[in-house]
């Protein structure tokens, strides 16, 4: 079979796009290019989302997208029943007729239903009017508009500050540096602390490179108890930008710590909320660290902390400055004491888990499940909390535990993510259980792919939803032993490849160290000629907490890396070493030295691609953003016989420019390494190609002076750059943002293709129209 085969709606495209080789590049073209961004191709893919809504019972609601445009499914795990939430025909005969507005039941003026407790009856929110549809008279009825934004018990919604009890009695928040809480019921506020002052308040949120004017902390079950903290920001220095407007700039100044700088440290409180009173843990403050991140509620809710069922008692960890040790501690909640458990010290850095901290306290057996990587896998461990000695070690095996998502006590069972276990690629995630002991050891998605799960409130079902990135996903419902109960979507494609789309191809390459095995995708355009060489463009975020593929589940566009294929390249994502979700060794081949950026194996995967695909490797670009932004520099400065057209977004070029945790924790505190070796203006003398950097000049994750010190740098040395810089804009560059793509668009097609784009095409994405409410 030829793998070059066109489908029809491609080869005429070939005939239109390559009539005249080397011709200026037209509006159509950028068009045909566009149609492949997800705004355009996300429209022809259906029943592939599934997010159930959990109801009593394990019963969920789920809406799903179809070809002719959405339906509302009601699934009954107990009953293994999957059916229509309601009859959509109907409602929307009786909706148009109290209404006045005409409505078809594929695509009715809502996303989203409520079922009250006894389920006979749906609301929603159409025509700027609240209504119910009662199940079982076919009444549709017009009613007070229904609560907006309500938050969950012990989180927060959009951008509130507050922070709702367990009950939902009480909501926390600041107010002039201190706690303070607020009835739900009857709107009365009780001031809770009374010495918090500027730079050294209660529950406060910046961690330098992040911040906001919500509360930081951890409500007890019993919602009589606040475990939070006092942080001192009193010595950090400062970080400043400036706005750009008609008159004055307006500065903005705030906490920003550099590596080797002062940082923020945090005092642990316990607060009783009835009759207000302050118990400070006995202990020395913490460093702002967490074993995710510094931004110790980077999990949603404060890191860290874990309450035991009857609140007398508060397990912590401690995290130092450059992530190496850890201290396991339990604090008494009345008096503040504290017992040190265990500590674990490792010569990298620690980290508990990648989006979920895999570590919980057991206060009825007196245990603690930790995770390790002490022996180069993340695993999990059983600890006895009495004398802080491991009990035994419940997962074993060439394989990380990613995430833990359910602890059953009862049974003493686990349940989590790993990643590894599948042959074909090891960053595909699958959901599998183990006993406490170590023992039956249980795969419980055992299909091919990457599984992303949706565990039931009641812990009895979970939702799998399991894809590739050429393979689109299928969901079903299984019960937590494994069984499967009900198939629920199996998507399909089958509109989208109509439309000439195709999926991008998986490799597996061999890193730069020349044994290592890798892993990408690459997109070629649906137009591709075997007999012609093609530009590559590498599009690269090294990590070392991520990577430049992202998620390995199905999506129909990723960013514009296929657009950027229509336009006449080939494109690669390549996931170098250095990537977390693998064994421990692997994630710390870059440690000391992030300047590195995976760049040798890059180059190694493109002159491997390059014997398989029509690459031709004397033309090589690069972009990326934020790290990536980073990567593509160094890339041009070090390796400027390789790499020759390169577009640096918001890169930290700098580490000691940057927020002080991310060099400290991958390159090591600054006494002992080299920062000025691994930054980008020293190298910007060797810059042969053409070279575009960009910058948000309001950007308060990675400042914008990061990219100035290149500019100088390449201005020092006689050589020539472009630059776009956004004004007013913030790391993503917001509304700017299609703007910056066309701008990289045209940056590649005429400095890489060599041939001229259209004059300032206007990108313009849109909704999907299944999910616009009319």
């Amino acid at each position: 079979m030829n793998k070059y085969l066109l489908t029809i709606p491609a080869f005429a495209w070939v005939m239109s796009a390559y009539a005249q080789q080397g011709s200026p590049l037209t509006t159509k073209d950028y068009e045909h290019a566009e149609s492949f961004m997800t705004y355009n191709t996300a429209q022809f893919v259906d029943r592939a989302d599934v997010r159930p809504n959990w109801l009593p019972g394990d019963k969920f609601w789920y809406r799903v997208l179809t070809a002719q445009g959405s339906e509302f499914v009601l699934v009954d795990p107990v009953k293994k029943t999957r059916e229509a939430a309601f009859d959509h025909q109907k409602l929307a005969q009786l909706l148009s007729a109290a209404s006045g507005n005409k409505y078809d039941g594929n695509m009715l003026p809502f996303q989203t239903i409520s079922f009250p407790a006894d389920g006979k009856k749906i609301m929603f929110t159409a025509a700027d009017k609240h209504w119910q549809y009662d199940l079982t008279t076919d009444l549709v009825t017009a009613g007070a508009e229904p609560e907006r934004g309500r938050m969950q018990p012990g989180g927060r919604r959009g951008k509130t500050e507050e922070v709702l009890s367990p009950d939902g009695n009480r909501a926390a928040y600041i107010k002039d540096y201190n706690l303070w809480v607020r009835d739900t019921k009857t709107g009365s506020q009780t001031q809770l602390t009374t010495d918090g002052i500027k730079d050294f308040g209660y529950a406060t949120d910046n961690a330098g490179w992040q911040n906001s004017d919500a509360a930081i902390l951890r409500w007890s079950p019993d919602s009589k108890k606040i475990a939070t903290f006092k942080q001192d920001q009193r010595k950090v220095s400062d970080m400043y930008l400036v706005t750009t407007n008609v008159g004055k700039p307006v500065l903005k100044q705030w906490k920003y710590p550099l590596p080797g700088d002062e940082i923020a440290m945090i005092t642990r409180v316990i607060i009783e909320v009835d009759h207000p009173k302050v118990i400070t843990l006995q202990v020395p403050p913490d460093a702002h660290r967490a074993t995710l991140s510094d931004d110790i509620s980077s999990s949603g809710t404060f890191d860290d902390v874990d309450w035991s069922a009857d609140a007398s008692k508060l397990a912590f960890v401690s995290t130092s400055r450059d992530h190496k040790n850890e201290k396991f501690r339990i604090a008494d909640a009345a008096t503040g004491a504290v017992k040190e458990v265990f500590e674990e010290t490792v010569k990298t850095q620690y980290e508990s888990g990648w989006g979920a901290i895999n570590w919980k306290f057991l206060p009825k057996t007196n245990e603690i499940i930790w995770f390790s990587e002490r022996d180069n896998w993340g695993h999990l461990y059983l600890y006895d909390a009495a004398t802080g000695k491991v009990k035994n070690q419940i997962t074993k095996g060439d394989f990380v535990v990613t995430r833990l998502l359910k602890v059953d006590e009862k049974t003493r069972t686990v349940y989590f993510i790993a990643g590894g276990l599948e042959k074909e690629n090891p960053y595909y995630g699958q959901l599998c259980k183990a006993g406490f002991d170590g023992k039956h050891f249980t795969v419980l998605t055992p299909e091919e792919g990457n599984h992303n799960i949706t565990l039931s409130p009641g812990g009895g079902y979970f939702v799998d939803s399991y894809s590739k990135p050429d393979m689109p996903p299928v969901t079903v419902l299984r019960s937590t032993d494994g069984k499967l109960i009900t198939n629920l979507e199996k998507a399909d494609v089958s509109r989208l490849t109509a439309t000439g789309w195709k999926a991008p191809t998986p490799v597996k390459l061999i890193a730069g160290d020349g044994k290592t095995d890798i892993y990408g995708l690459i997109f070629t355009p649906t137009n591709m000629d075997a007999s012609k060489k093609y530009p590559v463009i590498d599009y690269i975020y090294p990590g070392p907490q991520g990577g430049s593929v992202g998620s390995w589940s199905f999506v129909a566009s990723r960013g514009d890396n296929q657009s950027l294929a229509e336009l006449g390249f080939i494109v690669v994502v390549i996931e170098g070493t250095s990537n977390p979700l693998r064994s421990k060794s692997y994630h710390d081949m870059s440690y000391g030295n992030m300047s590195e950026n995976t760049l040798p194996d890059q180059i190694a995967g493109i002159r491997q691609l390059s014997k398989q695909y029509p690459i031709d490797t004397n033309k090589v670009g690069i972009w990326g953003h934020s790290g990536g932004g980073f990567a593509t520099a160094a890339a041009m400065f070090r390796y400027p016989d390789f790499f020759k057209v390169g577009i640096s977004e918001s890169g930290n070029h700098d580490n000691r420019n940057y927020e002080d945790d991310w060099g400290e924790r991958y390159d090591g505190l600054v006494s002992n390494s080299d920062y000025a070796a691994h930054a980008n203006e020293t190298y910007a003398k060797n810059l042969k190609g053409k070279l575009m950097l960009a910058h948000g000049l309001m950007d308060n994750n990675v400042p914008p002076y990061n990219t100035m010190l290149v500019v100088e740098a390449l201005e020092k040395a006689n050589k020539d750059y472009d630059l776009v810089v956004f004004p007013n804009s913030q790391h993503g560059y917001g509304p700017y943002s299609p703007y910056m793509m066309r701008r990289r668009w045209d940056y590649f097609v005429k400095n890489l293709l060599g041939v001229e784009p259209p004059h300032e095409y206007v990108l313009k994405s849109k909704t999907d129209p299944r999910n616009v409410v009319k």
